[in-house]
């Protein structure tokens, strides 16, 4: 780690040993180590400028609460939301508590610092007959792209509505672990954690999977992923939402409707349906059922615009 002129070296040192324990004993990836690194640093950052003086353990282990909350205001007044501060303030915790757990000094300040609230917000799932309707390729009827891109985009977002994936999950898929025609109808996915769980996937959808690979120009190795860009490479997440942002205008979709928006989708109209909670938390892979739980709220929200629309006293 380079020197930093806002604290000391072992600060920065335990920075980094607390950076290699979440990527070995917790497995987050590289991204999400990347981000808990910024979150650590910012605060380092603002305090070094609030007490006028390098960090060091030992003020770290000093803090007050009033300080914690003076770095939340200035976040607040630099613009950043409720939710991106709580998650900056879970990575900081999370360095504080590795530093008490290695015997470095308590930080008592944040037992007193509250989260911030949250507007309770729920997932926007897309009707039914869109979420069909974004597979077709009669939609995309008119576009200049390549027949193949189109079946291929098409194919993606089948998968994801088809079955609840996250478009990071569609996208790792491998050519040797997807199955053509009457090949099975069940992948291994791996999902936040490096977690793996097994996914069934529509006969529909394998059918669309196997219309893009027929069109494709690129010899797939086994090993190599499912779904390619133009040239032959990884395909990106951001061409898949921009494909989706072409289909929105022509079935009528609020800026809601993006890939991640046919996941809420699938949990919600497998529950509309009968589907059972358990069973809808194994598929979508959420470590906590009360993560899963917020899709019944959706469906009651759901039922209740129903009433308010067609019930000739509401």
């Amino acid at each position: 780690m380079p020197e930093l002129s806002f604290t000391n070296r072992d600060v920065a040192a335990e920075i980094e040993r607390w950076l290699t324990h979440l990527g070995a004993q917790r497995r987050l990836s590289p991204k999400t180590l990347e981000a808990y690194r910024r979150d650590v640093l910012q605060f380092l950052v603002f305090l070094n400028g609030h007490l006028g003086k390098p960090i060091t353990l030992a003020s770290l282990a000093r803090l007050e609460p009033r300080e914690v909350r003076a770095f939340m205001a200035a976040r607040r007044m630099q613009g950043v939301g409720g939710r991106s501060l709580m998650r900056g303030l879970a990575g900081i915790r999370s360095f504080v508590r590795f530093l008490e757990r290695a015997g470095k000094g308590r930080v008592a300040a944040f037992t007193a610092v509250r989260a911030p609230k949250l507007a309770k917000t729920l997932p926007k799932p897309l009707p039914s007959v869109s979420a069909k309707r974004l597979a077709g390729v009669d939609i995309r009827v008119g576009e200049s792209r390549e027949p193949w891109i189109i079946a291929r985009d098409a194919a993606v977002l089948a998968l994801l509505y088809g079955s609840g994936l996250r478009i990071a999950e569609a996208l790792a898929i491998k050519r040797r672990d997807f199955p053509d025609p009457g090949g099975g109808e069940v992948i291994l996915v791996k999902g936040k954690g490096g977690k793996t769980r097994m996914v069934p996937v529509l006969p529909q959808v394998i059918r669309l999977v196997a219309d893009y690979l027929g069109l494709c120009p690129y010899a797939l190795a086994p090993e190599g992923p499912l779904f390619v860009g133009a040239r032959g490479g990884p395909l990106s997440p951001r061409i898949i939402q921009l494909s989706m942002a072409r289909v929105r205008g022509a079935l009528g979709l609020p800026e809601t409707a993006t890939p991640h928006a046919l996941r809420h989708s699938f949990a919600t109209h497998l529950l509309a349906r009968g589907g059972d909670l358990r069973s809808i938390q194994e598929l979508l892979g959420h470590a906590s059922l009360s993560t899963t739980q917020i899709y019944t709220e959706v469906d009651a929200e759901r039922l209740l615009e129903v009433y308010r629309d067609a019930h000739p006293r509401a």
